[in-house]
């Protein structure tokens, strides 16, 4: 299965990401993933990043489709994938549909993570990252048993710098503005699934498996 995951930050998708991948055998690939490494590692491409997820902007598509392509290339995603956090706009889809055909492939489910803003802000706000093994907190919906310290490796939790309120309520506007026509584009090819993003992590996985099960029964 070739699928895409879709959702404003701090919707759960990423949570939701690392399910589908356990339960269905395909790559995560995640544009936010490998830039945050690439941030870590100083590269031209990290460095470049930076200046732009700090601000609560997008990486320039030229540079983010680059990234996507090679990565789907890769043997791994052979028998599929599910693409987090790309594409961001209608060309970055319009780009994405011609690669795919380009390699005889095509997307077989969009599905939209659907959650109302005052709770995205909450969840962005709260959540805290260990800078070492990446394991992820939030102060209030998964707190680490000692406070500021990763359950993991024991290292000191931080703040990421998109994650402030200020940055995750620009975040959102953003993603905002750059969705509704990647609605459109994907609803036109009949692949958009909606998938409402309140309740536990593991009712939004049953919600998402309905709708596979669902087409995969037609």
């Amino acid at each position: 299965m070739n699928m895409l995951i879709m959702g404003p930050p701090g919707s759960g998708k990423g949570t939701q990401s690392k399910m589908m991948v356990e339960e269905y055998g395909i790559p995560h690939i995640s544009t936010g993933d490998m830039f945050r490494t690439a941030m870590r590692e100083k590269s031209k491409v990290g460095l470049l990043a930076k200046k732009y997820i700090d601000r609560g902007m997008y990486v320039p598509d030229e540079v983010t489709i680059k990234i996507v392509e090679e990565r789907l290339k890769q043997n791994d995603c052979d028998k599929g994938f599910l693409l987090d956090g790309f594409p961001r706009t209608i060309y970055q889809a319009e780009r994405l549909d011609a690669i795919l055909e380009g390699m005889g492939r095509k997307l077989d489910h969009v599905f939209k993570i659907e959650i109302d803003s005052y709770l995205i802000i909450k969840r962005l706000s709260g959540r805290r990252i260990c800078p070492k093994c990446e394991a992820s907190f939030h102060t209030e919906f998964h707190p680490p048993k000692v406070k500021g310290i990763c359950d993991t490796c024991g290292a000191e939790l931080t703040t990421r710098t998109d994650d402030t309120p200020e940055t995750a309520i620009k975040r959102l506007e953003v993603y905002l503005q750059n969705t509704y026509p990647l609605i459109e584009h994907y609803e036109d090819q009949n692949l958009l699934r909606n998938i409402l993003g309140f309740g536990t992590i593991e009712r939004v996985f049953y919600r998402i498996q309905r709708e596979l099960a669902k087409y995969d029964q037609a």
